[in-house]
C-alpha cells in the first residue's frame, strides 16, 4: 500500500469517526470526603442516581443537575486529581437569579449574579478576577451573567444564563426543552415579546399559538427573532 493510499483511508476514517454522536455524559470530580461531598450536592436538589461500593475500598457515587445530559462522578479510588483541582465547569441556565437565590436560601455559599465589563477573564479566577461587575450583563444577553460556587473541596461551579443559543450552535429543526422549567421560562419569554408585538400592531393575535412556536425555535437557534 502506498502511503498516499494509507493517508487517503486514515482521513476517510477520521471522516467516518467525526459523524458518530459523542456524547459528554459523566464528570468525575475529585473529593477528600466522599460523605460530605454526597451530603453537598444532595442539598444542590441533584439527583442520585448511584451509591456503590466494593469490598476492596471502592466507591461510586453519580449525581445528575436538574435537565441535564450529564452527570457527575466522584468517591473512593475513582480519580489521582487533587481534590478541588475542578474549576470553573459551566452550569447553563435559563434564569440565573432564581437558580442563584435557591442556592443561597439552602446554605449554600453563592456569588451574586455577575458580569464582564470587558473581555472574559471575569468569570474565571474567583471575587478577585479582573472585570468583574456587580448585576446582570448588559441587556440581559444571553451568555453574559454569571454566579459562582464551589464544593467543600474548593471544586468550583460556574453559573451561565443562555436564553438565545449563537446562531449555528442549535438545529431548529429539532427543538428540544431539557425540563418543565425551562419549557415554561421559554413560555414567559415568548409572552412577554407576544405582548408587545400585539401592542405594536394595536390588535389581539387570533394565532398566537403559531407565533408562540416560531419565537421559542427561533430564540433557541439563535435566529432572527419574529417582532
Amino acid at each position: 500500500m502506498s502511503s498516499a493510499q494509507a493517508s487517503s483511508e486514515g482521513q476517510a476514517t477520521a471522516t467516518e469517526a467525526a459523524v458518530v454522536d459523542m456524547k459528554l455524559e459523566v464528570l468525575v470530580i475529585p473529593v477528600s470526603n466522599v460523605d460530605r461531598a454526597r451530603e453537598f450536592y444532595s442539598r444542590l436538589g441533584w439527583r442520585l442516581d448511584a451509591d456503590v461500593a466494593t469490598g476492596d475500598g471502592f466507591r461510586l457515587i453519580q449525581f445528575t443537575p436538574p435537565g441535564s445530559g450529564c452527570s457527575v462522578q466522584f468517591g473512593t479510588n475513582l480519580t489521582s486529581a487533587a481534590p478541588g483541582s475542578l474549576q470553573s465547569t459551566y452550569l447553563i441556565v435559563t434564569d440565573i437569579a432564581t437558580v442563584r437565590d435557591s442556592l443561597a436560601e439552602t446554605g449554600v455559599e453563592i456569588t451574586e449574579v455577575f458580569h464582564c465589563d470587558t473581555g472574559f477573564a471575569c468569570r474565571f479566577g474567583g471575587a478577585a478576577a479582573p472585570g468583574r461587575v456587580g448585576g446582570r450583563g448588559p441587556d440581559n444577553g444571553s451568555y453574559s451573567s454569571f454566579a459562582s460556587f464551589s464544593d467543600p473541596d474548593g471544586n468550583n461551579w460556574l453559573f451561565q444564563e443562555v436564553t438565545t443559543r449563537l446562531p449555528g450552535r442549535i438545529d431548529p429543526a429539532a427543538t428540544t426543552f431539557a425540563s418543565a422549567a425551562d419549557l415554561s421560562m421559554a413560555l414567559r419569554r415568548a409572552a412577554a415579546a407576544h405582548g408587545e408585538h400585539e401592542a405594536r400592531t394595536g390588535q389581539a393575535d387570533p394565532d398566537w399559538p403559531s407565533w408562540y412556536a416560531d419565537y421559542m425555535v427561533r430564540e433557541q437557534a439563535g435566529e432572527e427573532l419574529p417582532t
